[in-house]
């Protein structure tokens, strides 16, 4: 689970902005918006955060940054020599336009945290660390520092830390992590957490949604009835799933690290299994293809499968825009099954943006898991929690967000058309 994620000059962060999932001392809603974790230091944690915003307040900048230190930390060893990565600090002050991006994420495997941080150029790693907690004593596994005098990294490693550490480090290029290279290496201290941050943390940016051909295997495996009731319980009118094998072309999502965009990846011309849904009335019944759907039947069924697999692996989903093409209810239902203990037994976390403000009121969502990003005068993203406004416990949110209150939302004005 993740405990809190920090970024530093990135995009629209100038500052520091800070991500803290560690439940406050509110005791409301304990049961479904907390997980105890067994650990001393962090014994409570969140399952889900909503982060609100206006336009171009930031939002989607921080999706793109947890989404930018996942592809970093799965693909910098891949990469060529003086390839350079596609990043952009916060443009609008040039004391900050040639300074380093900073990341630190601190996450919980099992009952240890795991401290790991990194800065950056678009040329080079500058520094990189992991702090690890067995105890509430911390162990500094490892740190690299590029020192500007001597042009090369400085390296100091625990005796905690196994392995051919000197062979890592020499393989270790300019443009590529530290926890990259040893782990393709044959590190398997180090793999838990390079696992974690590649395959535990999920990040759907940009209102994207997972390609459904997952969702598609998963059915043909085990989870169609799963499937199938998951879509009825939204209400949509499917009565039944069905699959279908016809000649046609697939097409995959490809994110390129080095230029940072989500490119389509045609390929051949080949059989393709396509999902074929079957509705019913009080007249008859009817069957339909994937692309008859609604779009937002289409988001939920390509949702289906990572969902499932999410929950069941305890990972972490990070999404941009969750209630694009989704109704209100839908999204309720959809943060409903992260907070039920009862479906979601293995830590599974839910992070999301919305502009969705009737989540704001109920008891769905506690103080301390509603989180707001706004620019200030200097057109840099701040991030705050709306616990920092310490509302009365009656206090009607959703009315105190729209009237600007909490911040996190547009400055009006009529424009002139004429």
């Amino acid at each position: 689970m993740i405990i809190e994620f920090r970024v530093k000059n990135f995009r629209s962060f100038r500052d520091e902005a800070v991500l803290n999932l560690v439940a406050s001392t509110d005791v409301s809603n304990e049961e479904l918006s907390v997980r105890a974790t067994g650990n001393k230091a962090v014994p409570r944690l969140l399952r889900t955060a909503a982060i609100y915003g206006a336009n171009a307040g930031g939002k989607s900048n921080l999706v793109r940054a947890m989404q930018l230190l996942r592809g970093i930390v799965n693909d910098s060893a891949k990469l060529q020599a003086g390839q350079t990565f596609n990043i952009q600090p916060f443009r609008l002050d040039p004391a900050t336009d040639q300074l380093p991006i900073e990341y630190e994420i601190t996450f919980l495997l099992g009952s240890t945290r795991y401290q790991f941080g990194f800065t950056l150029t678009p040329r080079k790693i500058l520094s990189e660390w992991l702090i690890v907690y067995k105890t509430r004593q911390p162990t500094t596994w490892y740190e690299r520092i590029f020192d500007e005098a001597s042009q090369k990294y400085e390296y100091k490693f625990s005796t905690h830390l196994l392995g051919s550490k000197s062979l890592w480090s020499e393989a270790t290029r300019d443009n590529a992590l530290f926890l990259s290279t040893a782990v393709q290496l044959n590190s398997d201290q180090l793999l838990p957490v390079f696992e974690f941050l590649t395959e535990k943390l999920v990040v759907f940016e940009n209102g994207i949604v997972p390609n459904p051909d997952y969702t598609i295997s998963q059915i043909a495996k085990t989870t169609a009835d799963r499937t199938r009731e998951f879509l009825s319980a939204a209400d949509i009118g499917i009565a039944n799933i069905q699959l279908r094998t016809q000649e046609g072309f697939t097409a995959g999502m490809k994110f390129d690290l080095a230029t940072g965009k989500i490119e389509a990846v045609p390929k051949e011309l080949r059989d393709v299994t396509v999902p074929i849904f079957e509705h019913r009335g009080r007249s008859g019944g009817a069957v339909f293809d994937f692309s008859d759907e609604s779009e937002g039947t289409r988001k939920l069924f390509a949702l289906a499968g990572p969902l499932f697999d999410i929950i069941e692996q305890g990972k972490v989903l990070v999404v941009d825009e969750l209630d694009r093409s989704l109704h209100a209810l839908l999204v309720r239902q959809l943060i409903g099954i992260f907070q039920n203990p009862d479906l979601n037994q293995n830590g599974a976390q839910l992070i999301f943006t919305t502009h969705d403000t009737s989540l704001l009121e109920g008891d769905l969502l506690r103080r301390d898991q509603i989180w707001f990003a706004e620019k200030d005068e200097n057109q840099s993203s701040q991030l705050h929690p709306l616990s920092d406004f310490s509302p009365r416990k009656s206090e009607a949110i959703e009315r105190g967000y729209l009237s600007g209150r909490y911040g996190g939302v547009p400055t009006l004005r009529t424009p002139r058309l004429t």
